[in-house]
């Protein structure tokens, strides 16, 4: 058994002794007929309390947990009801017989009935809202670990989605440009490799925000040499606090389909992608414009990453951003704003 169980317990002994004390010895109360200065009341109280007792832990320990949780109302409600009319006319007859010990007025009794029945559903009553708030919260814990284990789940199968047709374009361009540009190859190469160490190493659950944006920067950069005079390429960068954390990957692909979906028209000076990514004040932005061919893009199959991330976006950002996706025959944009902290 472990230190909070204990713990937990031993409130629990507390309260109920420092209960019977109270009652019993620690005011002078007079309990339909029973009384401090007789040493009625603290017999009569032994098996009150008791009672009380029952009542409060079948609350906890099974009315609620056993039928109440699991829907079964009606059932819990009868049992409920069952229970306290039995336990009080047994606590009722146990007065009626200490009334004879102790030679108490026998027209105490219905007053005892009474007093007996109201207790009973004020400690059934504690009982039911004390579990049913430990429910909640275990039922919260248990539903937090689940939306983890399904964030890591999700950021395990984006590392494993790793595009073979980016590497393999990517691999190809640095192929080209040795002999032709060694420098820029060599630079080429740091970047994808930097992204590569990224995706399946530094990617966490949390990140600094420098470390995205070096991320997406690197991409960019390493697009921006394969695609070389074939698109026009804006794109702006910027962050007042780059000591900010964010979930990785969340940003790339929607960039990455811009690249894969941009227009491919013969005057270069058409395809069109403009990204601009700015945080300021906690606030993240992001904007993403693409030319858009609808007739190259019509047998098009995909979409899983773009949805992939916006489950993602639910998940880790909830109330927290806003997403807008428009698209027509000539353009895609993207717009995205997430709040995000230290």
């Amino acid at each position: 058994m472990n230190t909070s169980k204990i713990a937990l317990i031993a409130r629990h002994v507390l309260f109920w002794l420092f209960n019977y004390w109270f009652v019993t010895m620690g005011a002078e109360f007079n309990w339909n007929g029973f009384t401090t200065a007789s040493g009625s009341l603290a017999y009569a109280y032994v098996y009150g309390l008791f009672f009380n007792a029952v009542l409060f832990y079948t609350q906890v320990f099974w009315l609620v947990p056993k039928m109440y949780v699991l829907n079964k109302k009606m059932k819990f409600y009868l049992l409920s009801i069952l229970l306290i009319t039995a336990i009080s006319l047994i606590e009722t007859y146990l007065d009626y017989i200490f009334y004879g010990i102790y030679k108490i007025d026998i027209k105490e009794l219905e007053g005892s009935l009474i007093t007996n029945t109201i207790f009973h559903i004020i400690y059934s009553s504690v009982g039911f809202f004390y579990i049913f708030k430990l429910e909640h919260k275990k039922s919260e814990k248990n539903r937090q670990s689940l939306l983890e284990e399904t964030y890591k789940t999700e950021l395990k199968y984006l590392k494993a989605q790793m595009n073979p047709h980016f590497l393999f374009n990517g691999i190809n361009s640095i192929y080209h440009l040795i002999g032709k540009n060694d420098v820029l190859a060599k630079e080429t190469l740091l970047q994808f490799s930097g992204l590569l160490r990224y995706q399946l190493y530094e990617s966490n659950s949390h990140i600094l925000l420098e470390k995205e944006l070096d991320y997406v920067l690197k991409y960019i950069k390493i697009e921006e040499t394969r695609r070389g005079s074939d698109i026009h390429l804006d794109y702006d960068i910027k962050s007042e606090n780059p000591q900010l954390k964010i979930a990785p990957l969340l940003l790339i692909p929607f960039i990455e389909n811009a690249f894969k979906h941009c227009s491919n028209y013969i005057d270069s000076s058409t395809n069109v992608i403009k990204i601009k990514i700015q945080e300021a004040g906690g606030k993240l932005t992001l904007d993403v414009m693409n030319s858009y061919d609808q007739l190259i893009n019509k047998n098009t199959v995909g979409g899983i990453g773009l949805k992939n991330v916006q489950k993602r976006l639910l998940l880790l950002y909830p109330n927290k951003y806003q997403l807008n996706i428009k698209k027509d025959k000539t353009k895609h944009i993207v717009n995205l704003s997430i709040s995000i902290s230290l």
